[in-house]
């Protein structure tokens, strides 16, 4: 890449470790997601204000740079580009949100004669951030790649996504904390989202 003479130390770091990897080093990965993970997530929290959203949104962030990451220009900083997507993707769940929320039949009208509904800000019970990127994934193969995960993180997995617990439930389930639970489940995803970059660059290396 062609080094900007404009960009910060800061920035010219973390450009040679997009460089590393670009050519398929996951230290590299680790290290870039180490340096903005806590960034990104503390952004999207005072967007989206749910630890539980924010959480999801970050990992599909990551998730989105990285598979772009060849894409990156060094015409600005990294982490610019990387707070772009992550702002873009949490504007786009936003709206689809509000989109699917649902509408009861019961109506009230004011004064004015505006319609309102008392249920108007009721989630539709579509689909987390989280279960609809595991659902777009072959089902075997995500199973395959849950079982190179550590049995709690196993065990975490497949209570969420293929038995479609709830967060409650699987606390009840495991006898744990429901904090534990989400941090645990948290960090399941983001092992089992590393897996399944590894097996994607392994079926499609760079030519």
């Amino acid at each position: 890449m062609e080094l900007n003479p404009n960009l910060s130390d800061k920035a010219k770091q973390d450009l040679a470790i997009v460089e590393l990897a670009i050519q398929g080093d996951q230290k590299a990965y680790a290290e870039l997601h180490g340096r903005y993970h806590d960034s990104i997530y503390y952004l999207l929290l005072k967007m989206v204000n749910n630890k539980s959203d924010a959480e999801d949104l970050t990992i599909e962030a990551f998730g989105k740079a990285f598979k772009n990451i060849h894409q990156y220009t060094p015409n600005y900083a990294f982490s610019t580009w990387l707070f772009k997507i992550a702002t873009n993707n949490c504007i786009d769940f936003i709206r689809k949100r509000k989109a699917n929320l649902v509408s009861i039949d019961h109506t009230t009208e004011d004064s004015e004669g505006v319609s309102s509904s008392p249920a108007a800000s009721l989630p539709s019970g579509t689909l987390d951030p989280e279960e609809t990127l595991i659902k777009e994934q072959n089902a075997k193969l995500i199973q395959s790649l849950v079982t190179k995960l550590k049995p709690r993180y196993r065990k975490l997995i497949e209570l969420r996504y293929f038995k479609e617990f709830s967060y409650e439930e699987i606390a009840d389930e495991l006898e744990l904390p429901l904090g534990t639970v989400k941090a645990q489940l948290f960090r399941a995803r983001e092992l089992l989202f590393e897996i399944l970059m590894k097996s994607t660059q392994k079926n499609n290396p760079q030519k």
